[in-house]
């Protein structure tokens, strides 16, 4: 089976941070990933925990349902060098006492681990949000990292074009292939109340966000973080933004030419989701003005509009809730028709 996200934060640069510090230390080290999951798992395929000593280490496998268990695998494979792969089968009663909705089950993967190549790969994503493959083989633990798919073939081509992470038979055995990818991010196009409420709320849902705006009495340091607002026209930032697929472009200035400014890029791109704010006549404008602009009805298409899934709220929470669950589905494969 294949799974294309970790479905709770396991904040990786905290996970990240502690294998350098270790290694750096000249610890030995287990690395423990989840490689297959059935049912509702809490933490993903990919989502891993370092391991120095039953004191010593970071991140999760289960949310807590196994962890002790995971640790006492881990030891014994710094001691022999072996790497082992066990299934976990999380029970109802269990799953309850630890918080969780359901049982599941989980497979995880602990391989001694002597140089942190997912951690590496981890990084160079989130620098340049690209994806790459971490290969690894389950019998002997050993590693290869893909960077890009240009003159990839087979199954690792395969996992590029899929984003999603699996394990695959080969000749000498089988292999896991974790593809990771960038976080996903929203950029805002108008720094508005929503889009105040809007970014707080996507940070917490593990999003990146950047709000661009060319009002700089909007994108002010009073109203946003610095690091996340840019003053500037939309044609001049969002077309980078635009070019990843793993990004969502949301307008909401509702003015009209600072938001068909960005929806004119974004509808030609390959990001992940396009939506604008506005009524249905306020859009229905916007659609007019875009066909004398010369964008085809299927470009147009593309723009969710009334932006948001309909909640019925109209506060400017409730709607930037609606627009963040909307944003979710999209990423998810879940937009409703």
């Amino acid at each position: 089976m294949t799974e294309t996200a970790v479905k709770m934060s396991n904040d990786l640069s905290i996970v990240n941070a502690a294998a350098r510090r270790w290694l750096a230390e000249g610890q030995p080290l287990a690395e423990a990933t989840v490689i297959e999951t059935w049912g509702s798992a809490p933490v993903g395929v990919g989502g891993r925990m370092i391991i120095a000593n039953d004191d010593a280490f970071q991140g999760s496998v289960s949310g807590g349902c196994v962890e002790a268990d995971v640790i006492a695998l881990a030891l014994g494979v710094i001691a022999d060098g072996n790497p082992k792969s066990m299934t976990f089968g999380i029970a109802d009663e269990t799953a309850w006492r630890a918080g969780l909705p359901c049982g599941c089950k989980i497979r995880v993967l602990v391989r001694p681990m002597d140089d942190d190549e997912t951690g590496k790969a981890a990084e160079a994503v989130r620098n340049d949000r690209r994806l790459r493959v971490v290969a690894t083989n389950l019998q002997d633990g050993s590693q290869r990292l893909y960077e890009r798919a240009d003159g990839a073939a087979g199954e690792i081509a395969t996992a590029f074009a899929s984003g999603s992470s699996q394990i695959v038979q080969s000749d000498s055995g089988e292999i896991f292939l974790n593809v990771l990818r960038p976080a996903p991010r929203i950029a805002i196009v108008g720094a508005t109340h929503v889009a105040q409420i809007l970014t707080e709320l996507a940070k917490t849902a593990g999003y990146d966000v950047v709000v661009v705006d060319p009002r700089s009495a909007f994108a002010s340091v009073a109203r946003f973080d610095p690091s996340t607002a840019i003053t500037a026209w939309p044609e001049a930032e969002i077309r980078d933004f635009a070019a990843d697929p793993f990004t969502a472009i949301v307008t909401l200035t509702h003015v009209g030419h600072i938001d068909d400014e960005a929806l004119k890029i974004a509808i030609r791109s390959p990001c992940g989701y396009v939506g604008a704010l506005g009524s249905r006549k306020t859009h229905a404008d916007r659609v007019a003005r875009l066909k004398t602009a010369g964008f085809t009805d299927a470009e147009i298409a593309r723009i969710r509009a009334p932006i948001g899934l309909n909640i019925g709220g109209r506060s400017p929470g409730e709607i930037a809730v609606s627009i963040l669950a909307e944003v979710v589905a999209a990423f998810h494969g879940k937009l409703p028709a």
